[in-house]
């Protein structure tokens, strides 16, 4: 169990907020083909664009993809013959509570052969039992899966705040300084503990070292001294999607997080991709120039966090 080489991802398995930001649709149900087809493509710039910062720099097995089946599978099927690391989100998209994608997830994940299979949940440890539940019972059954089949499990856990949790805190920026890292640690013990196994863990980055060697110490007990988590990049304001695409990852949380044995990566999508492909859409800039931006800006990051080995 675990994961020890270095992890650099870019994640681009979005598809609600292609369709509520990029088209103005309530959800991925309201895309017409048009629409559907323009997202494949899109995915598909974003590859070429990791492709080419692979052949200029980054290194082929420290990378991976992250992306879907449902407008990415050309782009996981080109990957796979190609090689590389990728991860396969099991996860439907929008939604506040984990569900899969496909009910026969283990099918699908057997079809594109990923080095990882990826959940998303949101979760805390003050939501109702039940719904935990639910989302703790799902989990583990693709924990399980991944485990028993010769794949890797990443799990990617955002924490949000109760209301009472945010009143108390007073702001989003002083819920995430003052009680974030220590519900993550709640978080990691709950599922543990239920049997949900991560073989590495994406998590939004901490403010300090102290915060990010807690979280470990509890990821790595009893006998997980290979389980490792990548550093999730993210916009200053969460509960507001539109300041997550305008606002760049903070760097700070890679210079403190690369520093701390244990943080082996990190996985970031919109602030590689998002600017050009919104620029390709609106007819500003071609092809080529996307599949350059998004290869240097995803280099940018490489850089930032290598620097520090």
């Amino acid at each position: 169990m675990g994961y020890t080489k270095p992890l650099y991802i870019l994640p681009f398995d979005h598809r609600a907020t292609f369709a509520q930001k990029m088209f103005g649709k309530d959800s991925i149900v309201d895309l017409d083909a048009e629409e559907k087809e323009l997202i494949r493509e899109f995915k598909m710039l974003i590859y070429k664009g990791f492709k080419e910062a692979l052949e200029k720099l980054i290194p082929t097995d420290y990378a991976a993809i992250l992306c879907d089946e449902e407008f990415g599978s050309e782009v996981l099927l080109d990957a796979l013959h190609n090689r590389f690391n990728t991860i396969l989100t099991v996860e439907k998209s929008g939604e506040e509570e984990f569900k899969f994608q496909y009910p026969n997830f283990a099918e699908h994940i057997q079809k594109f052969h990923p080095t990882f299979a990826k959940v998303l949940i949101r979760y805390n440890p003050a939501d109702p039992e039940d719904l935990k539940n639910r989302q703790k019972q799902n989990l583990k059954l693709t924990s399980d899966f991944c485990h028993e089949n010769g794949y890797k499990f990443l799990l990617e856990a955002l924490v949000i705040p109760t209301k009472l949790q945010l009143k108390d805190a007073g702001t989003k920026n002083a819920f995430d300084t003052k009680f974030r890292s220590d519900l993550t640690v709640e978080i990691v013990r709950e599922l543990q503990e239920f049997a949900v196994e991560p073989d590495v863990w994406k998590i939004e980055g901490f403010e300090t070292i102290k915060d990010y060697e807690k979280v470990l110490r509890v990821i790595k007990r009893e006998g997980r001294e290979n389980v490792n988590l990548v550093v999730l990049g993210r916009g200053a304001n969460e509960e507001k999607v539109d300041e997550w695409l305008k606002t760049g990852v903070k760097e700070e949380w890679f210079e403190t997080g690369a520093k701390v044995e244990g943080v082996i990566g990190f996985a970031v999508g919109r602030t590689v991709f998002w600017e050009p492909v919104e620029k390709f859409y609106k007819g500003e800039i071609g092809k080529n120039e996307v599949i350059q931006t998004v290869s240097a800006n995803f280099q940018k990051f490489y850089r930032f966090f290598a620097s520090f080995d």
